[in-house]
This record gives C-alpha cells, sequence and structure tokens, in this order.
C-alpha cells in the first residue's frame, strides 16, 4: 500500500511518500480501507520528534481515518454494532496516513448520516479529546461558561459547537477579527481576539466579574497564571497540549481559597478500553447531532494524500479555520 512516512525529524518535507506492507487485523479490530486521513497537530510534533509513538503503535504518523471496513474481527464487529463493508470513522494511536490502517473495534465509530469521507475524518481526534477533556474531566454543565483558547483550530470549532448544544455560554480566543466572525457563526458567544485584548480581562468582564466555569488550555505557559485569575469558584482549567510551554507559574492560594481545579490529558497512549468508552458516549450523545445537522465537520482544506507536507506548512500557519484532511 501507499503511506506518508517521516524520513527523519524536521519540516514538512520530510513527508515522503512509500510502499508499505498492508497491515493485518488481529483480535479486537478492524483493517479500514483509508479514504481520507485527519491532519493534527500531535502528527506535526511526532514530525518534529517531540512526539512519541506508543509502543506497538504503527509509526506512520495520523491519529484520525475515515474509510470501509474490509476485515476484522467478526464477535467484536457485531458486539459494535459493526460488520464488514460499514463506512467508520476511526480514533487511531497511528498509521493514519496510509490507504489501509487497523483500528481497535471500539473507536470505530459509524459514519454520520450525511457526511461524505472529507468530514468523517475530521471528526474523532477533536471530538474524543473534546468529550473526555470537557465533559468527562471538567464535568461542564449546561448553563455554566467555557473558555476555548484557539477558537479556530480543529479542537476550537468541535468545542465550541458541542458545548452550545449541552447548552453552555462560550467564549473563545482567537488571532483574526476573520477567526472571531467565523467562531461566532458556529455559536461562540464572544470572541476575544488576544493580539488586541487580554483574554483574562475581557472574561472577567463579560462574566461581569465572576469568571468562566470552564477553560480548555491548548496553551499553558504563561497562560495559566492569567487562566487561574479569570476562572469562577470551582472552575476547572483543563490543559489538553503545551505550545506555549511547560513551565508555568501561578497563585496556588488562589487555587485552595477558591476551590479551583487544574488537570489536563492526552488521548494517544491511554488504554483501549478508555477510548472505546469515549467513542460509546459520542456515539449516545454526539453522533445524533451531527446526523441531525445541529453540530457540523469544519473543514479548511483537504490535500491528496501525496502533498502532506503542504497540509503541514498549512497548519503550522495557523491560517486555517477548522480541519485540514488528506485524501486517498
Amino acid at each position: 500500500m501507499q503511506a506518508i512516512e517521516i524520513s527523519g525529524y524536521g519540516g514538512p518535507e520530510v513527508l515522503r511518500l512509500c510502499e508499505r506492507e498492508r497491515p493485518v487485523a488481529g483480535a479486537g479490530e478492524a483493517l479500514i480501507r483509508v479514504a481520507a486521513s485527519g491532519v493534527n497537530r500531535p502528527d506535526v510534533l511526532q514530525r518534529k520528534g517531540h512526539y512519541p509513538v506508543p509502543p506497538g503503535a504503527s509509526d506512520l504518523p495520523g491519529l484520525e481515518v475515515a474509510g470501509v471496513i474490509e476485515s476484522g474481527d467478526a464477535a467484536a464487529l457485531a458486539a459494535a454494532g459493526l460488520a464488514v463493508g460499514d463506512r467508520v470513522c476511526a480514533l487511531v494511536a497511528g498509521g493514519g496516513y496510509a490507504q489501509w490502517c487497523v483500528a481497535p473495534v471500539g473507536q470505530c465509530l459509524p459514519v454520520p448520516a450525511g457526511l461524505d469521507d472529507v468530514a468523517a475524518a475530521s471528526l474523532p481526534e477533536t471530538f474524543f479529546t473534546v468529550w473526555s477533556n470537557v465533559f468527562d474531566r471538567a464535568q461542564l454543565q449546561a448553563g455554566e461558561t467555557l473558555l476555548v483558547q484557539g477558537g479556530s483550530s480543529g479542537i476550537g470549532v468541535t468545542a465550541i459547537q458541542v458545548a452550545k448544544a449541552a447548552g453552555a455560554t462560550v467564549l473563545v480566543t482567537v488571532g483574526s477579527d476573520d477567526k472571531a466572525e467565523a467562531c461566532r457563526a458556529l455559536g461562540a458567544d464572544h470572541a476575544i481576539n488576544y493580539r488586541r485584548q487580554d483574554f483574562a480581562e475581557e472574561a472577567r468582564r463579560l462574566t461581569q466579574g465572576r469568571g468562566v466555569d470552564v477553560i480548555l488550555d491548548m496553551v499553558a505557559g504563561d497562560y495559566v497564571a492569567r487562566e487561574i485569575g479569570c476562572l469562577a469558584d470551582d472552575g476547572r482549567l483543563v490543559i489538553i497540549a503545551v505550545q506555549g510551554g511547560v513551565q508555568s507559574g501561578f497563585d496556588a492560594g488562589q487555587v485552595l481559597r477558591r476551590r479551583l481545579t487544574i488537570t489536563g490529558s492526552t488521548l494517544r497512549p491511554r488504554p483501549v478500553a478508555f477510548k472505546a468508552a469515549i467513542a460509546a458516549a459520542l456515539r449516545e450523545r454526539v453522533w445524533p447531532w451531527l446526523a441531525e445537522g445541529r453540530i457540523r465537520p469544519v473543514i479548511y482544506r483537504s490535500f491528496p494524500a501525496a502533498a502532506a507536507a503542504e497540509a503541514h506548512a498549512l497548519m503550522e500557519s495557523n491560517a486555517h479555520i477548522g480541519k485540514i484532511v488528506l485524501t486517498w
């Protein structure tokens, strides 16, 4: 099969079209003929040598795919309500940039009605991440306020829509007026341009001084102290990336006095059973919203798989709004 491999750590140019052996599905797995592969920030980090491959995972990049089940563990497929020939999207620990990919059956989800392969490939990584962190870890409730750092990212456009559908008020940070407009069009109640405004001051002002209940943070670094300052009492800060650095200094006294929670997670190394539980929750709670059109994938651009380097260059430019996808 054809695949995209990382020929050596470095810039986008190290991504190379290659020939690899087609994988074989094992116990509890499905072999998917891939039609489209999502591109995510962790793929860029892996390409640079900053995101190690978990033991046993493919060295090929790619954490989400969409396509057709070609073969697999019949009993596991039946238990999941799936079968050979079904269109699915799946979260994988690696190997998504390829014409065939093996996925744990528990991490496969049926393609929601009305979505094509490109749209379906954009779903797993961001939806699994948002559900796990915003709803499972931070326990966002209807009537609460969520602040999303990077509202126009793939994670951001997903968090906006799912949180709004769940009854929350949503604030986002963005770097341009165009991105602010796009986020508001998706349902964000307020968009804060961090290039012109202090997001913490704005968040406090927009909540009449109360602060926000949950923050979804992809920056960390010196953002953490400012985020703590704009959390409401009993607020929860969830860190899912460290684009601003891994070191943070903050007033721990505020954490004590105002009962704040600082947490975070990364999905890739978690066990299959953990991810399967997220998939089940998504299928029950969120997939109906996708089928109804209440929330929708946001695709910025798709590229032929052979142009993966261009896709990575676009992601690193931060010019996109929503998801970038490769097609096979």
